[in-house]
């Protein structure tokens, strides 16, 4: 199978794309390697991926239509699988132009090109922050996302919402995930973990948000992955709905999480970090930041309906392996890793 993966040097494209590439797949991979973070990390994992025969990198930006209608046009795709965006909740306070071009503009061009190529399954990353303010727990798909908190919420369902009008078009088939609070080996810097890690093995303090009285559902990569992965063959169809499912009445376009529903304390996940390093963290509490939400907890029954998985991957198990990949990494450089934007969600 033809797979064109966008934001193929970004954390989640770069393992989606290797698990791909190992399934015996062709991957087509896009990447503007913006310097939202250490390019140098994106460099390293598309390094890898090239090592690949099925692997073929194109270093463009979204937002450039044309040239990625063309691209799309080149490696005739049986999947997309759109990956790029401007992240961060802290980010978009300070450049919120950033995510109208790359998270409104980019998905609108990834849509036309879709739509042209005639691609049998579009499948498009949106995010647990669309939930914003809401408070029912565990958040489901069905529930209404009308009270962003942040620009980057409000374009990623804005992005939702756009793909629906598409699918609803011109029949294009649309799987929209929502992802809960990524985390592995590879991962951004500017998440939670990296942060926490590079800060205590240099002796720095950690921030906690809110005191510490938060709690994500942290999804281990490889977990998401495998979710990824097996909504590819869950192609949407008009009229075939499961059990609860969000597919939409008008339309080939689902929504689904892709979190485990097994939400942990931000504390206990220090924790674990400080058990896994053999140190103590010191610990500076702050306020909450603009945008940000004391819990997430993602209703896992869809995906586990439509695929048979669902996330389940301790974070002792995720934060070993980080550990053990961040220490390795930055062990055969001279340089530490680069400061950047930092966001806890």
């Amino acid at each position: 199978m033809r797979v064109l993966v966008t934001g193929s040097a970004g954390f989640i494209g770069f393992h989606l794309a290797r698990r791909l590439l190992a399934d015996g797949h062709q991957v087509a991979g896009v990447d503007a390697l913006t310097p939202y973070y250490d390019v140098r990390l994106k460099e390293a994992r598309h390094a890898i991926l090239r090592r690949h025969g099925g692997f073929t990198a194109h270093i463009e930006k979204l937002e450039n239509g044309d040239a990625f209608r063309r691209i799309v046009s080149e490696a005739s795709p049986h999947v997309i699988v759109h990956l790029a965006a401007q992240a961060g909740v802290r980010y978009s306070l300070e450049n919120p132009a950033a995510y109208i071009d790359s998270n409104i503009v980019g998905t609108f061009n990834v849509l036309e090109a879709a739509k042209a190529a005639k691609v049998g399954h579009l499948m498009i990353a949106s995010t647990s922050s669309v939930y914003g303010a809401n408070t029912k727990m565990p958040f489901s798909e069905a529930d209404a996302t009308d009270t962003p908190l942040t620009l980057y919420a409000a374009t990623k369902k804005s992005t939702e919402l756009m793909a629906h009008s598409y699918s609803h078009l011109w029949s294009l088939p649309v799987t929209m995930f929502r992802f809960f609070t990524v985390y592995g080996p590879w991962g951004r810097p500017d998440m939670a973990l990296f942060k926490f890690v590079k800060a205590i093995l240099e002796g720095q303090s950690i921030e906690l948000y809110n005191g510490g009285a938060m709690q994500r559902d942290f999804t281990y990569i490889d977990d998401l992955i495998e979710g990824t992965v097996r909504l590819m063959a869950c192609v949407p169809q008009r009229g075939a709905p499961v059990a609860g499912d969000s597919l939409s009445p008008v339309a080939p376009y689902r929504v689904v999480n892709i979190g485990g529903g097994s939400p942990v304390p931000l504390t206990e996940f220090v924790e674990q970090i400080e058990r896994t390093l053999g140190r103590r963290a010191e610990r500076k509490n702050l306020p909450m930041q603009p945008g940000d939400v004391p819990n997430t907890v993602a209703d896992a029954r869809l995906i586990e309906a439509l695929t048979g998985f669902r996330p389940s991957t301790p974070v002792s198990v995720g934060i070993e392996a980080f550990v053990k990949w961040y220490t390795e990494y930055y062990a055969e450089r001279a340089d530490p890793p680069a400061e950047s934007v930092i966001s806890q969600t």
